[in-house]
C-alpha cells in the first residue's frame, strides 16, 4: 500500500520546485508561444469552435458532476448494499476529492490575482506578463482581480486521480492514475491551446489535487471512521 507520509512529502517537494522553476524561467512563454500566432493573432484553437467546447469543456464538466453525484447517491441510497460496503472509503475518498480538489483551487485563483496567456500584452491583452510570486509594475493601474492560476478546470479531471484509492488491484489502480492523467492534461491542454492558461498552471493543479487527495485518503481511511 502507499506511503502517505513519503508520497506527501516528495509531492509537495515537486510542488514547490515547480513553481520555482517557472517562476524563475520563461519556459510558460516559449510554451504558449507554440499555441499562438502572432500574424493572425489567434490561437491554436478557436474557443468559440463549439464541438471542442462540448468535448473539453461544458461537456466534460457535465460528465465529472453526473458521476460524483452518482457516487454519492450511491452511499446514500445504497448503502446496505454489499459493493458499495465493500469499496465505502474508497467512495468517500473520490467523492471528496470531487468536491475539495475544486473548490481549493479556485479559492487559490480568487486570491493570487495572476492574469492568463490571453490577458497579457504578449498576446494582445492589457495586463502585464506577471507571474504568481511577482508584484505588478508600480506603473501599472489596478484593473479588476483577475483569477488564472492555478487552473481551475483541469482541477476536475486531476479529482479523478482520487480513483486510486477506490480499486484493490495494482493493475486496476494505475489505470486509474491512467484515466485520471488523461482526463485532467485533455483539460488542461484544451485550456492551454486557447489561451486560458500556461503549462505551469496546469502542472500546479496536478500537484495540488494529488497532495489534497492524499490528504482526504488519509483521514478517510483512519481506523476511527467506520
Amino acid at each position: 500500500m502507499i506511503n502517505f507520509k513519503r508520497e506527501f512529502f516528495i509531492t509537495f517537494l515537486l510542488l514547490v520546485a515547480t513553481i520555482l522553476f517557472f517562476e524563475f524561467t520563461n519556459v510558460d512563454v516559449l510554451v504558449e508561444n507554440l499555441f499562438f500566432n502572432f500574424k493572425t493573432h489567434t490561437w491554436i484553437v478557436d474557443r468559440d469552435n463549439e464541438i471542442l467546447k462540448v468535448i473539453f469543456y461544458t461537456g466534460i464538466k457535465k460528465v465529472l458532476i453526473i458521476f460524483a453525484v452518482s457516487l454519492l447517491f450511491a452511499l446514500i441510497f445504497f448503502r446496505k448494499k454489499r459493493v458499495i460496503k465493500e469499496y465505502k472509503k474508497g467512495i468517500i475518498i473520490v467523492v471528496f476529492s470531487a468536491i475539495f480538489v475544486p473548490v481549493t483551487v479556485g479559492a487559490l485563483k480568487a486570491v493570487t490575482n495572476t492574469p492568463c496567456p490571453k490577458n497579457t500584452n504578449i498576446y494582445g491583452g492589457v495586463y502585464p506578463e506577471v507571474k504568481v510570486l511577482e508584484s505588478y509594475p508600480k506603473t501599472w493601474h489596478k484593473r479588476k482581480k483577475i483569477k488564472c492560476w492555478p487552473a481551475g478546470h483541469a482541477s476536475g479531471g486531476f479529482a479523478l486521480l482520487s480513483l486510486f484509492f477506490l480499486f484493490k488491484s495494482k493493475k486496476n489502480r494505475k489505470r486509474a492514475i491512467a484515466l485520471g492523467m488523461s482526463v485532467g492534461w485533455a483539460m488542461g491542454l484544451y485550456k492551454m491551446f486557447i489561451g486560458d492558461h500556461y503549462l505551469s498552471h496546469t502542472i500546479v493543479t496536478m500537484l495540488l489535487a494529488w497532495l489534497i487527495i492524499l490528504v482526504i485518503a488519509k483521514l478517510v481511511k483512519s481506523p476511527y471512521i467506520t
